[in-house]
């Protein structure tokens, strides 16, 4: 096992904890992703634009700090020379997978840290109820890819 991976998850689950606990007791706003961009891109400023830009340029920074600073991003394609392969469908099946997780979550009224961290956190019914339509969804998918289309590792 290996146990370096495993405390960096337990690391970074801690941090997302602590993050999503700041700014709800520090400005009372849900940390998710797809609300805290999308408000910034498609309302007027309100007064609370530079908190949103900021929490997105550390989302973008972060893990550029962390490969000057000698951490790495990890392995996830499982290559010794690589650290991010190419999409395994090909970019515009990316493109397209991107656009519909942007309509879900508009659709959903957020996504899965909105929903997944912070409405759990909350007890809200309806984070429960997107929550495991998320896990169910993955679990399909992987299911179908695997087994039933024959893709996949």
């Amino acid at each position: 096992m290996d146990w370096t991976s495993n405390l960096q998850g337990l690391a970074g689950g801690i941090l997302i904890g602590i993050s999503a606990t700041w700014l709800m007791a520090t400005l009372g706003r849900i940390t998710g992703i797809s609300g805290i961009a999308g408000t910034l891109v498609t309302t007027r400023p309100k007064g609370d634009s530079a908190w949103r830009a900021a929490f997105l340029v550390g989302l973008v920074t972060g893990p550029v700090v962390l490969v000057l600073a000698g951490g790495g991003l990890g392995n996830v394609v499982g290559q010794p020379n690589e650290v991010i392969g190419d999409p395994a469908g090909g970019v515009i099946l990316m493109l397209i997978a991107g656009l519909l997780v942007g309509v879900g979550t508009g659709l959903g009224s957020g996504c899965t840290s909105g929903h997944g961290v912070c409405g759990l956190s909350r007890l809200s019914p309806r984070s429960m109820a997107a929550t495991v339509t998320f896990l169910l969804s993955a679990m399909a998918t992987v299911y179908i890819t695997r087994h039933v289309i024959g893709g996949g590792a």
